[in-house]
């Protein structure tokens, strides 16, 4: 935090957020909404000092668990050689009993969600029917083809989890009951669930204590980063509970303008190798110029020329001239058979026979 330049968490201020925060949510529940106003989730928005320039995902693990027993959870796991689809159900459950895991309440495999979660509706109903998906880390990215889009709009995508590990059980646990932040790097502001409204006042201000000091620790930027943090459920209105220090703003505007100044060093640097390197081209040009000797033109015996023989070819004889005998007249018959005509009168007459 001191590297940073950022202001350390306040816990009684926190903790006096949150217990208005409750007090809000009890003076607005009555007989029939007293169960939905306990089991919503309590919420920190963060708000950056600038957008990151990479997408981030925070895993923060939290002290106190926010999800209920109730909650259903699916693992998906991924296609044991030489077993069908019931013997990997079979052989997994052994695994996570075994291993002491209670949270799990039903398991898919691979070739079970390819085939029979195939239609939208049966994802549909996949999706309303469980409250957290977990998969298997070997087969995490085959998932997002076959899920859909609607996972991830939910924000229900499932969490890798690692099932050849000793300690399955605190891993799986740790997963369930903890939470993640999406650091997206299109805006500056992200929200991460800390807990439950029917959690103890204690409890909460644990849990965004642990949430703070991870996200603070893990958050890939140079600098003062977080900027406010507000406290807040689904229906109420956000309370701030941390403000940054407003010396981390004139340390980021003299951090920006040490980025501009190194742009231009680098670019004066640029400049300068490019002009060295013409230079450097220039006067090599020169030096080979004037280092080539001049040639010296050498004599080279002449040669007699051909003499030209006579073509032996006699000069062909000019045609004989026409005489002066007129051509003769072509008979009519001639004229009327290439007109396509016929002289009736002009035709062979047959002999009488007497």
């Amino acid at each position: 935090m001191a590297d940073r330049g950022e202001v350390p968490l306040d816990k009684t201020q926190v903790k006096k957020a949150v217990q208005a925060l409750q007090a809000f949510l009890k003076s607005k529940s009555t007989g029939e909404t007293s169960l939905l106003e306990e089991t919503q989730h309590v919420s920190l928005l963060f708000s950056l000092w600038k957008i990151p320039k990479k997408a981030q995902t925070i895993r923060i693990p939290l002290p106190h668990g926010q999800r209920l027993d109730t909650d259903e959870v699916c693992l998906f796991t991924r296609d044991e050689p030489n077993m069908t689809s019931d013997q990997t159900q079979r052989f997994y459950k052994k695994l996570l009993q075994e291993r002491g895991v209670k949270n799990i309440t039903e398991i898919i495999p691979y070739k079970v969600l390819k085939t029979e979660y195939k239609p939208y509706e049966a994802k549909r109903r996949l999706l309303g029917n469980f409250d957290m998906f977990l998969s298997d880390d070997r087969i995490r990215r085959l998932l997002p083809s076959h899920l859909g889009k609607h996972f991830y709009l939910r924000k229900k995508e499932p969490l890798c989890v690692f099932l050849q590990s000793k300690n399955l059980a605190q891993d799986i646990h740790r997963v369930i009951q903890g939470t993640s932040l999406k650091v997206s790097n299109k805006g500056c502001c992200c929200m991460a669930r800390v807990g439950l409204a029917s959690m103890t006042a204690d409890e909460l201000t644990d849990n965004i204590e642990a949430a703070f000091q991870t996200v603070q620790a893990k958050l890939r930027t140079k600098g003062p980063v977080l900027k406010v943090i507000h406290l807040k459920s689904q229906t109420s209105v956000a309370l701030p509970i941390y403000t940054s220090n407003i010396d981390s703003l004139t340390v980021l505007e003299e951090a920006a303008e040490q980025a501009k100044a190194l742009k231009m060093k680098k670019a004066e640097a640029r400049k300068r190798k490019q002009q060295k390197k013409k230079t450097n081209a220039t006067g090599e040009v020169e030096e080979k110029e004037e280092e080539i000797p001049s040639l010296v033109t050498m004599a080279t015996p002449s040669k007699k020329p051909k003499l030209e023989t006579p073509s032996k070819k006699k000069p062909l004889e000019s045609a004989p001239k026409p005489t002066g005998k007129k051509r003769a007249k072509k008979s009519p018959n001639k004229r009327n058979r290439k007109a396509g005509k016929t002289d009736f009168k002009a035709k062979r007459k047959v002999p009488k026979v007497k």
